[in-house]
């Protein structure tokens, strides 16, 4: 193997090992020697990969936002705007019974960067990137419906993003209250109701 080839192995096991770990126990309880460890380097290598434990979990957060995009596209693409929502919803909430570990790591980094401002922008632009799908779809709903958005789509898909992520965490301690469906039944009320509540075109106003 070349220097390059080593150094692109060097780090792809290293991204591995940190997801392992992360998701196994937490980011504050997961220390760099671990994720070194784990990989099978020294702490060193972690260090002249990644500028920090935060740096590497962001990468980490990247890998998988990508994945969740190229996922979200697909169902929507496959299933429509309104059904892919809907699929997106009850998908989260079975999917997150499966990644209870990341659920729990991701929450905790969360209330991590609220504790270091330095880091929320970076963090903010990922979890941005993985609503613009969603957000997309929820104005392809409004056109076509020929309805005037009460508010942005931007701002109806945090709400929606916000619930179902709230019902996953309640899940962990309901599971007689959060069945897996609900998430899906209260985002189809959601936009049951965005069409009886927006404002609607008169029909004679349609540009041709």
């Amino acid at each position: 193997m070349t220097r390059a080839e080593k150094r692109e192995r060097t780090y792809e096991e290293l991204i591995l090992a940190a997801d392992k770990l992360f998701t196994g126990q937490g980011f504050h309880a997961t220390s760099v020697d671990e994720i070194a460890f784990e990989a099978g380097y020294t702490k060193g290598a972690v260090y002249s990969n990644f500028e920090s434990k935060e740096d590497l979990f962001f990468v980490v957060y990247e890998r998988r936002a990508d994945l969740a995009v190229a996922e979200i596209e697909q169902i929507l693409r496959e299933n429509g705007p309104t059904a892919g929502l809907e699929l997106l919803a009850s998908d989260a909430t079975h999917r997150r019974g499966r990644e209870d570990g990341w659920l729990a790591v991701y929450f905790e980094f969360w209330a991590h960067i609220v504790r270091n401002p330095s880091l929320r922008q970076r963090f903010a632009r990922i979890h941005a990137r993985v609503a613009e799908p969603m957000n997309a779809a929820i104005e392809r709903i409004a056109e076509e419906r020929d309805i005037v958005m009460p508010v942005e789509a931007r701002s109806l898909n945090v709400a929606m993003i916000a619930m179902v992520s709230g019902l996953s965490l309640e899940r962990l301690t309901q599971p007689d209250v959060v069945d897996v469906g609900l998430g899906a039944r209260m985002v189809r009320l959601v936009l049951e109701d965005l069409g009886r509540g927006g404002v609607m075109h008169d029909p004679g106003d349609r540009k041709e």
